[in-house]
């Protein structure tokens, strides 16, 4: 049983993802503002933060920084951090904050639990749903659109 912190500031994003983790595999706490998410991790000591991207005075990159800094300073444990981005544009920024994984709104509920049990056995997550084709495979896919006549 894992330890959640869910970070939004929009009560229906916060229900979705309530209702995707189960309270009987995780014990899931809820916050709506940034700036308390370090006193709240220091007292909790969650096994995973999930921060949302828009959240009050400082966002969840903001954050993600935050308690980085902070376990890095030994003042705070270390613990796993999963970023929901509003857009692709800041997929660079998350990967540069150290965050362990990362998924793109619309959000793929199915994809949120996976990313939770992947960044809990301490691996990284990063969504590439919205990430092109391969070149090399697209051209094949086209090809063989243009073999079957479609």
């Amino acid at each position: 049983m894992a330890t959640i912190l869910l970070v939004t500031d929009s009560p229906e994003l916060e229900e979705e993802l309530a209702s995707t983790l189960d309270a009987d595999e995780h014990t899931l706490y809820a916050l709506r503002e940034g700036r308390e998410v370090r006193a709240v991790a220091q007292e909790i000591q969650p096994d995973v933060v999930i921060l949302d991207s828009q959240i009050g005075s400082m966002g969840g990159i903001a954050v993600c920084i935050d308690l980085r800094l902070e376990a890095d300073a030994g003042r705070l444990e270390p613990t796993r951090i999963i970023l929901l981005l509003d857009r692709r544009a800041d997929v660079f920024t998350a990967r540069r904050s150290g965050a362990d994984g990362y998924l793109v709104k619309p959000l793929n509920l199915l994809m949120l639990s996976d990313a939770v049990e992947t960044v809990l056995d301490g691996n990284l997550f990063l969504d590439n749903s919205y990430r092109p084709l391969d070149g090399s495979r697209a051209v094949e896919e086209a090809s063989t659109l243009v073999a079957d006549g479609k």
